[in-house]
C-alpha cells in the first residue's frame, strides 16, 4: 500500500507518497480500506518535531479515518466485511489500509459521506470527553470555548447545545456568523476584546462554568478571571506557550477552581475504548438525523497533503480540513 511519509522534521514540503507494507490486522482488530483522513494540529506539531510519537503508536501521521472494512480479525464481532466505519486511531491515518480495533470503531449512518465521517471522531471524542468525562457539564450551565472555530471547538459548540448549555466562544471576527449558526451564544473576538470581561458581561458577573482551552499560559489569568465559582477549566493545548508569569493562586483558591490537562494520544487503548463505548451510546445516533453535523472547512487529495498542512497553519478555516485518500 501507499502512505505520506517525512524522513526527518521540517516544513510541509518533507511530506511524500511511498510504499510501504500492507498492515495485517490483530485477532481483535479489521483491517479498513481508508477512503478519507482529517488533519489535526497534532500532524504538524508531529511532522515540525514537536510531537514524540508515543511507545507502541503507528508513525504514520493521521488520528481519524473514515473506510470500509476489508477484512476481520478471529475474534471481531459485531462487524462484518463491507461495513463503512470511521474511527480515532492511533497514528497511521495518511495511509490506503490500517489496522483498527474493533472496539474503536463507529458504523456510519446511511447518510453519511466518507468525508463528513473522518471529520467526526479526533474533534467530537476530544469534546466529548473534555465536556462531559472531565467537567461534568450540566444542563444551563455555560461554556466558554477557545479557538471556537477549530475542529474541536466546532464540535463543543454543537455538544453543548446538545446538553442543554450555553456556548460562548473565542474566534475571528470574520468567523463569528458561521459559528452563530452553529449555535454559539456569542462570539468574542480576542484580538479586539478583552475575553474575560466580554464573558462576565454575557454572564451578568457569574463567569463561565466551563473553560476549554487551547491557548495554555498565555490565557491562564485571564481564563481565571473568567471562570465562575467552582468553575471548571480543561486544558487540552498549550498552542501559545506552556510557561505561566506572574500567576496569582488567589482567583483558583477563592472560586474553588478545578484546572484538569489531558492529551487524547497519551491515554491508553483501554481508555479510549470505553471513552468510544460512551460516545457510540449517548452520542452517535444524534449524527444519523438530529443535530450534530460534521463541520467540514475544505477537502483535499492526498496528493496534495503539502498544501492541505499550509492550509491548517494557516488559522483560516472554520471546522475541518479533510484528505481524500488515493487508490493509486
Amino acid at each position: 500500500m501507499k502512505a505520506i511519509l517525512f524522513d526527518q522534521p521540517g516544513d510541509e514540503d518533507q511530506l511524500y507518497l511511498a510504499e510501504v507494507a500492507d498492515p495485517s490486522p490483530a485477532p481483535d482488530a479489521v483491517l479498513l480500506h481508508v477512503a478519507a483522513t482529517a488533519l489535526n494540529r497534532a500532524d504538524l506539531l508531529q511532522r515540525e518535531g514537536n510531537y514524540p510519537v508515543p511507545p507502541g503508536a503507528n508513525p504514520i501521521l493521521g488520528l481519524e479515518v473514515a473506510g470500509t472494512v476489508m477484512e476481520l480479525g478471529s475474534e471481531v464481532s459485531g462487524f462484518e466485511v463491507g461495513d463503512n466505519v470511521c474511527a480515532l486511531v492511533n497514528g497511521g491515518g495518511y495511509a490506503q489500509q490500517i489496522a483498527v480495533d474493533h472496539r474503536m470503531l463507529l458504523k456510519l449512518p446511511e447518510k453519511l459521506s466518507f468525508t463528513k465521517a473522518a471529520a467526526i471522531p479526533e474533534v467530537f471524542l476530544t469534546a466529548y470527553q473534555a465536556l462531559h468525562w472531565i467537567a461534568r457539564l450540566q444542563a444551563s450551565e455555560t461554556v466558554l470555548i477557545h479557538a471556537g472555530a477549530s475542529g474541536v471547538g466546532t464540535a463543543a459548540i454543537q455538544l453543548v447545545r446538545l446538553a442543554g448549555a450555553v456556548p460562548i466562544v473565542t474566534a475571528s471576527g470574520h468567523k463569528h456568523e458561521a459559528l452563530a449558526q452553529l449555535g454559539a451564544a456569542r462570539c468574542i473576538d480576542y484580538r479586539t476584546e478583552d475575553f474575560a470581561e466580554a464573558v462576565l458581561d454575557a454572564t451578568a458577573g457569574k463567569g463561565a462554568d466551563v473553560i476549554l482551552d487551547f491557548v495554555g499560559g498565555p490565557y491562564l489569568a485571564q481564563n481565571m478571571q473568567s471562570c465562575a465559582t467552582d468553575g471548571r477549566i480543561v486544558s487540552l493545548a498549550a498552542l501559545g506557550g506552556a510557561r505561566v508569569q506572574d500567576f496569582s493562586m488567589a482567583p483558583f483558591l477563592r472560586k474553588r477552581i478545578q484546572l484538569t490537562g489531558t492529551t487524547m494520544r497519551s491515554r491508553t487503548d483501554e481508555y479510549r475504548q470505553r471513552l468510544t463505548a460512551d460516545f457510540r451510546r449517548d452520542i452517535w445516533p444524534y449524527f444519523a438525523d438530529g443535530p450534530l453535523q460534521a463541520v467540514v472547512d475544505t477537502i483535499y487529495d492526498w496528493a496534495d497533503v503539502a498544501a492541505a498542512h499550509r492550509y491548517m497553519a494557516s488559522n483560516a478555516n472554520v471546522g475541518k480540513i479533510v484528505m481524500t485518500i488515493g487508490l493509486d
